[in-house]
């Protein structure tokens, strides 16, 4: 019988020929990524060898990345301390995939792993981090662990007890209409099969719709498969996976495809036709709660949010730049915009689109996390409605729960913020 590329994956992982849904396995790990909870993991690792009289060390330095992003620059001496202590730890145990709060390497961990390399097709990727499931758009099997799993990780290089999951194949095929994008897909998806529908699954994702999307739109699908429940979303390494590799992420050396077999078993398969997609907005307080733009059409909005893990990416801030330039945000409305990682916010310093921004009246922030959790940038007060690009919109989200968060690609986001309210862009905007 035929394997999925999970399947693949973690029987290499485990030095075995084949495994089966429901196996329990230990697979060992190629990168193990934490940010600013990273001050949890710590916690955790050094338990482990109180009393033993042992040297606290990890298992292998070069396979742990850690990246400030959550709370960066720190808004509290708490914050501040936890800062200091993991770098103190990083010091110590000689990791080098550390990125600090600089304007030269820093960034979302979401996009700092795979434009620097640190993903490959077919790696085990686990993250302190729900998104972790991100990574899958380069072919690896990537997904998220709680503080004291990775405190394990870190001591042993493998992760205990990992049942074997099932997949969902989820074909995408046809041309999308103008503004339609990755995200209006992942959107339609989690409202057709719900916020549960892919639970403890992994989906993989084929068809030509995603055989022609660039890592950036694949990076939006995986990013989101969490939503819809999945421990992973995967999508097949190809020539674009490789392009990428070598002409964004610098990788040199030699890139081997884990690709599912021909008569691979699928415990759902899913098929979407791209080409019938409208504009998908997730309406509060659950990302599965999609309704076509339609539907929503002028409602005011009085933040509005382009970034993120999910949609802030060069394309991305370029299709809102394109819509935005020579127009004003409306008088009513606030815009933020934080790029993914320093390295794409300077590309688009290079093309322009930051003063495009400025000179609409967007606040373009520091890549960061802070708009999508609201810690510390971008909170929303009482009664306040959010549209943003973000890839969640649970009560609560962006530092209020007595406000509305409703979620969109970049397009609809820049076309809105004209308006003050929520606008088909394909309509045009004055």
């Amino acid at each position: 019988m035929g394997m999925t590329i999970v399947q693949k994956i973690l029987a290499k992982a485990t030095g075995q020929e084949s495994v089966k849904v429901g196996d329990v396995v230990e697979p060992r790990v190629d990168v193990a990524m934490s940010h600013e909870n990273a001050a949890l993991v710590i916690n955790q690792f050094l338990d482990v060898y109180n009393g033993t009289g042992l040297e606290p060390n990890v298992w292998d330095p070069s396979k742990i990345a850690i990246i400030f992003d959550h709370r960066v620059p720190a808004e509290s001496s708490k914050t501040a301390s936890n800062h200091k202590k993991i770098r103190e730890f990083v010091s110590a145990q000689g990791i080098t995939k550390f990125h600090d709060i600089r304007g030269d390497e820093g960034g979302i961990c979401h996009q700092i792993l795979p434009e620097n390399g640190y993903i490959r097709p077919g790696y085990v990727v686990v993250g302190t981090d729900s998104h972790t499931t991100t990574h899958g758009a380069l072919g690896a099997f990537s997904f998220g662990i709680g503080a004291t799993e990775m405190a394990s990780v870190w001591t042993l290089g493998t992760v205990l007890n990992v049942e074997v999951p099932g997949t969902i194949k989820v074909v995408i095929n046809g041309e999308l209409s103008e503004y339609v994008s990755p995200k209006d897909i992942i959107l339609h998806l989690i409202g057709k099969i719900s916020a549960q529908g892919a639970n403890f699954k992994v989906i993989e994702f084929h068809g030509e719709t995603v055989k022609n999307m660039s890592t950036s739109g694949r990076l939006v699908l995986s990013n989101m498969s969490v939503e819809a429940g999945a421990t992973a979303g995967i999508v097949p390494a190809d020539d674009e996976t490789v392009r990428y590799l070598r002409e964004v992420a610098g990788v040199t050396d030699e890139i081997e495809f884990v690709l599912p077999d021909a008569d691979a078993v699928y415990e759902q398969i899913v098929e979407i036709d791209a080409s019938k997609l409208t504009l998908q907005i997730a309406c509060p307080h659950t990302v599965d709660n999609v309704k076509p733009i339609e539907a929503v059409e002028g409602i005011k909005i009085n933040q509005i949010v382009i970034g993120s893990c999910t949609n802030g990416r060069l394309d991305d801030l370029e299709i809102a730049a394109n819509i935005l330039r020579g127009k004003k945000v409306n008088q009513d409305t606030r815009m933020l915009i934080f790029p993914a990682s320093w390295k794409i916010y300077k590309e688009a310093l290079t093309q322009g689109y930051i003063m495009d921004f400025i000179s609409a009246g967007a606040v373009v922030m520091n890549p960061g996390c802070g708009c999508c959790l609201g810690v510390h940038q971008g909170a929303l007060g009482d009664k306040e409605i959010s549209l943003s690009t973000t890839n969640r919109n649970f009560k609560g989200r962006q530092g209020n729960p007595d406000a509305d968060v409703y979620l969109c690609s970049p397009a609809v986001a820049a076309a809105s913020a004209i308006t003050g309210v929520i606008t088909n862009p394909a309509k045009g905007v004055n």
